[in-house]
């Protein structure tokens, strides 16, 4: 186990850029197929997965450290995964395929912000870290 990542906020975050880079891969499916006859589109959830997992910690009893070498409470990393979805519910053209381009290239773009957000927010946990070492040798 490493224990930098271990970290409950720095498990998070690895879980959301994972999640968002499978977005990412099924978005590109979709775009790819959106003229093959019958193709229906997927989507990705697992910011509802995420809000049940932190609506379920908020309920728990809160863990108390009563010895120095205590670790903090841990994140279970395989709790959180995104889900792959396929919508078949709806279809925007004759051919039975579902896939709207201009929705797609939408998604695309959004989940390119969060996934810089979510890195940006990372990267500023590991430098965090780095400084409190690095701060430490002086």
């Amino acid at each position: 186990m490493n224990i930098l990542s271990s970290a409950p906020h720095a498990a998070l975050l690895e879980q959301a850029i994972a999640a968002a880079s499978v977005r990412h891969k099924v978005i590109a499916d979709n775009i790819a197929n959106v003229n093959t006859p019958g193709f229906k589109r997927s989507e990705v959830r697992f910011e509802d997965a995420l809000r049940e997992e932190m609506d379920s910690k908020k309920k728990k009893l809160p863990m108390s450290i009563t010895h120095e070498r205590h670790i903090g409470q841990i994140v279970r990393s395989n709790a959180l995964s995104p889900q792959i979805r396929t919508v078949t519910e709806n279809s925007y053209r004759t051919d039975g395929n579902n896939v709207d381009i201009e929705i797609e290239m939408a998604n695309m773009a959004k989940n390119t912000i969060y996934y810089d957000a979510t890195v940006q927010q990372l990267s500023r946990h590991y430098s965090s870290i780095k400084s409190a070492i690095n701060e430490g040798r002086r």
